[in-house]
């Protein structure tokens, strides 16, 4: 897949898609393969262009939704989608200030040389998010280039980002799963933390991840954790405050691998969320909480047989 940031030739003609695309859920996924199917009909090349940072982050930060997923798993995901070349653009208050009509002659004609171009039916682009599917229809009369509607998807509770992110903060992840086509995926990297798990005979890797992250619900969770090396292994993740350790402490993510040797610090861990087990929990005694540590690692095994990444193409 080509990448550019505007600042290379793209190839054209060009079948276009444009927007966020955060999460890659069911209802992108429809839009995009109407643009890679599109594209060798008309043997021209499958395209998207995406936004960095998100656009809301610049027009009210204070509002802003925390992503689904990195910028890089966007583009890993789109390149296994089938998508030839995306373009990645810059969002600053200029962008932010650029008219829809403007948009279409300098990116999308201008630098895609766009024949067609795939749309959803909720559209709006451009200052003060004037530009919709009419304006687009009218440039493309004016431009020779054909605007294709994606319906909904979804039915009445359509698909979107914003879905998933609310079933993220309730701690389902399995509707969330059900909107992504896939296991929620949140990837981090390992750092070294205070060693707490391994004391209790439970070794953790601490995961950070990027500021605007969104995370599932604080909670104990059964997990498919991707090593650098490509294998999943089972993994027991905790999102945690770490209550009986300490007071207002911030929130942590710590993903246990039963039965796992080896060094992991400095390593991108990529762990997929399959079941929450129960949510977060002080215990009377040290006693009770290794037992029920121990319950939440044998159910995360139970869960993690039925695991299979084939069963999705964005999980590789």
């Amino acid at each position: 897949m080509r990448l550019s940031r505007f600042d290379a030739e793209l190839q054209i003609p060009s079948v276009v898609a444009f927007g966020v695309f955060d999460g890659l859920h069911l209802g992108h996924q429809a839009l995009i393969a109407h643009v890679v199917r599109l594209a060798k009909e008309v043997s021209a090349t499958a395209s998207i262009i995406t936004f960095d940072p998100h656009p809301a982050l610049v027009l009210s930060r204070a509002t802003a939704p925390r992503l689904i997923g990195t910028l890089e798993q966007r583009l890993e995901g789109l390149d296994r989608l089938g998508i030839e070349q995306v373009g990645v653009l810059g969002f600053d208050e200029l962008s932010a200030s650029e008219s829809a009509v403007s948009f279409v002659r300098r990116v999308l004609v201008g630098r895609l040389g766009v024949a067609e171009l795939v749309v959803g039916d909720d559209v709006h682009f451009g200052r003060d998010r004037a530009g919709d599917i009419d304006l687009l229809t009218r440039e493309g009369a004016r431009h020779g280039f054909r605007v294709h509607h994606s319906p909904t998807y979804g039915g009445e509770q359509r698909y979107s980002s914003t879905r998933v992110r609310t079933s993220l903060h309730a701690g389902d992840v399995a509707t969330a799963g059900q909107i992504l086509g896939r296991p929620f995926v949140l990837r981090g990297t390992v750092v070294h933390g205070d060693a707490r798990g391994r004391e209790l005979g439970f070794p953790t890797a601490n995961l950070r991840v990027g500021e605007r992250q969104v995370l599932p619900a604080l909670g104990i969770y059964a997990a498919a954790v991707h090593l650098a090396s490509g294998e999943w292994r089972c993994g027991a993740v905790s999102i945690s405050t770490r209550p009986q350790f300490y007071d207002n402490g911030g929130v942590v993510v710590e993903v246990h691998l039963p039965e796992f040797e080896g060094d992991l610090y400095d390593q991108v861990l990529d762990v997929a969320f399959l079941e929450r087990l129960r949510g977060e929990a002080t215990f009377a005694t040290l006693e009770e909480l290794l037992a029920q540590m121990t319950l939440d690692v044998v159910k995360s095994g139970e869960i993690f047989q039925e695991f299979s990444p084939a069963a999705s193409v964005l999980l590789g």
